[in-house]
């Protein structure tokens, strides 16, 4: 029997790849966004709905199989919208019946954590932002004890082809054909990357092995864990020439910050470019034996030649405008 999905926030980063990964699975997929627009793809309905209203989220969820929670607002939004989702979320999962699947990242582990992040490990976030990714998580394993079922797929940074504002091809290699590679942080340090195709499959190979997990189940997306100079490498390998390296301008972000909300978040996070880390795959690997990761040089080749404006940009125009 086909099964049924719900995939929240699908016009975003993951919700694009879970809505691929799940169709080509053979799942019915309901892609729900606030428009509930997007283009035509087979097996893949589109559903309006705002997942800060509960009712039309739990009447969205009737008679699916499997929920996917990933709705990301903006940095700036998190204090207040994520614990609404969250209880909205878990409100639609307990109504409908579905598993809950949960796009996961490493802020929970703060900048003081080892440098390979477990599952097993603690949690001790030095972010605003970390203490809430915490809280969320906690929520939903407390929810297991009440019968809902989820899963949280933890991932690095996001590597896709499509230009959304990722640091890789919006600030990192956006001036390879200028011969320039650009890195936010120490070129010695770990770094985690999560090439998007991929982990929505390895979010697909849960669901449908979601009967045999805990009631409440967390993994690691191993990735790519990649030094700037090792990610630097494979860059000049693939456009085939020497690249000079270029720092990333932190002292004008922190000036801009003071003007823009979504800037000053994104200097909370730069620690993650100068620490160390990267993410225990052991376990899903486990839960997954015949998951197959895409060759780096195959996703840094799809994702080389995109150019959307820098965060710099971003936050120049940000502050003309405050």
């Amino acid at each position: 029997m086909t099964q049924t999905v719900l995939i929240l926030g699908a016009k975003g980063r993951f919700g694009r790849a879970a809505t691929q990964a799940f169709a080509n699975a053979g799942w019915n997929v309901r892609a729900l966004s606030r428009a509930g627009d997007g283009a035509p793809l087979a097996g893949v309905s589109h559903v309006a709905c705002d997942v800060m209203k509960r009712d039309a989220l739990v009447a969205a969820a009737r008679g699916v199989d499997v929920i996917v929670h990933a709705v990301h607002p903006a940095y700036q939004h998190w204090t207040k919208q994520m614990p609404i989702h969250t209880r909205n979320v878990i409100a639609a999962g307990r109504a409908s019946g579905a598993t809950v699947m949960v796009v996961g990242n490493v802020y929970p582990f703060g900048e003081n954590a080892p440098e390979l992040l477990s599952e097993s490990g603690t949690f001790a976030p030095t972010t605003r932002k970390g203490a809430l990714r915490v809280t969320m998580e906690q929520a939903f394993a407390d929810a297991a004890e009440q019968g809902l079922r989820s899963v949280v797929l933890r991932g690095g940074d996001f590597i896709e082809k499509t230009k959304t504002g990722n640091w890789f091809e919006t600030y990192i290699t956006n001036k390879v054909g200028k011969g320039i590679f650009t890195y936010p942080g120490r070129m010695d340090a770990v770094h985690a990357w999560a090439y998007l195709p991929d982990m929505a499959r390895a979010m697909v190979g849960l669901a449908e092995k979601r009967g045999a997990l805990p009631p409440f189940a967390s993994f690691g997306f191993e990735g790519y864990s990649l030094t700037g100079a090792e990610l630097k490498a494979v860059v000049e390998r693939q456009v085939g020439q020497s690249l000079k390296t270029a720092s990333f301008p932190w002292s004008l972000m922190r000036i801009i910050g003071l003007f823009s909300p979504l800037i000053r978040e994104v200097n909370e996070m730069r620690y993650l470019w100068d620490t160390p880390h990267r993410v225990d795959g052991s376990a899903l690997a486990a839960a997954l034996p015949d998951f197959t990761p895409t060759p780096l040089s195959t996703a840094i080749a799809e994702v080389l030649g995109t150019a959307p404006e820098t965060l710099v940009d971003q936050a120049a125009s940000a502050m003309r405008s405050a």
